[in-house]
């Protein structure tokens, strides 16, 4: 999607393979910037993988997850690439744009040809989410886009969202208890009180989000959400869902950020050893800054919002074997990429915890939302999408090793 055309998008939230070498160095730019293989002691970068390309498609937005059995289950995002109608270009709102998965036993090969997760009835879905509980339920969080004719146009109740000639229709969660075999759902998340929108159906308009949810300790689990607050100028706000019934049922617990210049959304959710629920925010109109906010009592207030003292945008927390936590974020300027830093247990480091650049060869901006999972006791996966010059873009990881 050109950037005129995502700039509104942003406020909202916003096979052949190559293998892509792995560099010896990164990047030595400004502050505390790290080399690729000794970026800070015990962490080093083992290699990057393309987990799933093709030509015909444009693949984005992924989430992985390993489950019980051992089984490493990635889904994203796949549209056409529209070229292959002639096209000029392809947009990340697309009427064919599906959830699919594909799997991996050890996170380097995986099925070449993706399965099938959801095909929304009315349009487009977007960035599926995924979440597995602690007793294996799996959860999928996406939200899509319908494309109306000019008559149904003229009807639509407003105000309404429209981004690439498509209409928002909001969020919905899918629900598996047989691993991924099978989904349950659309289920659909209650519209949220900030939230000002329709949807084409004219109903008012379901919580949604891309970013990762997290099961808490005693297994509540935890959802900040996206809201258009104000139309003109467009502006939207992180609000925190909650639901104890793993995922059924969902119920608006609090406001996360909210200011009256700066829009966040597409977040994520973590919930530390001690107990305090932090949210990781994307921001629009404050020069891309990566932005944390805190609940230090189960999220039922938050703490004010505040700049982590870096750019990158949306942000992955994964916690560590030793209970520190890898936080991913994609890169959008030069040299475009993917990074990440580790914060302590309790996440309280993010401004002096040191930079780790595990990509600069991004071919354009179109690329990042990364997700980790962990392989194995010392090695992680940071997935994401991405693109080099002259290639399609496609899901790609870069294995990490820390000890």
């Amino acid at each position: 999607m050109k950037l005129k055309e995502i700039s509104a998008l942003l406020l909202l939230f916003s096979a052949i393979e190559y293998q892509v070498p792995a560099r010896a160095n990164a990047y030595p730019g400004p502050g505390a910037q790290l080399t690729f293989t000794d970026s800070i002691p015990g962490v080093r970068k083992v290699e990057d993988v393309v987990i799933y390309r093709n030509e015909k498609f444009h693949a984005a937005f992924p989430s992985v997850i390993k489950k019980k059995n051992g089984e490493i289950v990635l889904a994203f995002r796949r549209a056409p690439d529209r070229k292959v109608f002639g096209e000029k270009g392809t947009n990340h709102v697309d009427p064919n744009s599906y959830l699919v998965s594909v799997k991996s036993k050890d996170g380097k090969t995986w099925t070449s040809e993706p399965e099938l997760i959801y095909s929304h009835p009315f349009g487009g879905s977007q960035d599926p989410c995924l979440l597995q509980l602690k007793d294996g339920t799996i959860l999928c969080a996406s939200y899509g886009w319908a494309f109306l004719r000019p008559d149904g146009m003229e009807n639509l109740k407003k105000p309404y969202f429209l981004a690439g000639g498509a209409v928002f229709l909001g969020g919905y969660v899918l629900r598996s208890t047989d691993g991924g075999k099978s989904w349950l759902g659309p289920l659909y998340p209650p519209h949220i009180e900030q939230e000002i929108n329709y949807t084409a159906m004219g109903e008012k308009l379901p919580a949604y989000n891309r970013g990762a949810m997290y099961e808490g300790k005693n297994g509540r689990i935890f959802w900040v959400v996206a809201a258009t607050d104000r139309q003109s100028p467009n502006k939207t706000s992180n609000h925190l869902l909650i639901s104890d019934d793993k995922g059924l049922t969902w119920k608006y617990s609090a406001p996360v950020a909210v200011d009256e210049e700066v829009s966040f959304n597409e977040a994520s959710v973590y919930e530390t050893p001690k107990g305090d629920v932090v949210a990781f925010l994307r921001t629009a109109g404050l020069d891309d800054q990566a932005c944390i906010a805190r609940s230090v009592d189960g999220g039922k207030t938050f703490t004010a919002w505040e700049k982590m003292g870096f750019q990158g945008h949306p942000l992955h927390a994964l916690r560590l074997p030793d209970n520190r936590v890898l936080l991913s974020y994609g890169y959008r300027h030069k040299p475009l990429g993917i990074r990440a830093r580790i914060l302590n247990a309790e996440c309280t480091d993010f401004a002096t915890a040191p930079e780790i650049v595990l990509r600069t060869d991004g071919g354009t901006t179109d690329l990042g939302y990364p997700w980790a999972v962990q392989l194995d006791k010392n090695r992680v996966l940071v997935s994401y999408y991405f693109n080099v010059p002259g290639g399609p873009q496609h899901i790609a990881g870069s294995i990490l090793e820390i000890r």
